[in-house]
């Protein structure tokens, strides 16, 4: 059996050692943000344009909550955003 070194390396370090990592975690977790959002729209039949006057924004705004590549968004948008559809968000600091 040949020994290989990368045998057991983990994604999330080949990312960190590229730099990518942090950029590819945000994405990751806007992807998940804005899918759950748009599933909970879709379930409950509000339209884009209900749910931009829910939070007081504009359509624009809201496309922009709900692109899963846009990671610039705020917490104070995503947690304004959760508590509209009966959702909170839940962040915290973990060792890693």
């Amino acid at each position: 059996m040949v020994n290989n070194p990368q045998v057991g390396s983990s994604l999330d370090s080949l990312l960190e050692k590229s730099g990518e990592l942090i950029e590819v975690s945000a994405v990751a977790i806007k992807r998940v943000l804005a899918w759950e959002i748009s599933q909970k729209m879709e379930l409950e039949n509000i339209s884009k344009t209900e749910m931009a006057s829910r939070l007081q924004t504009s359509r624009s705004a809201l496309d922009r909550l709900l692109d899963p590549n846009n990671t610039s968004i705020t917490l104070n948008t995503l947690d304004h955003a959760a508590r509209t559809i009966g959702k909170k968000i839940h962040i915290e600091l973990i060792t890693a």
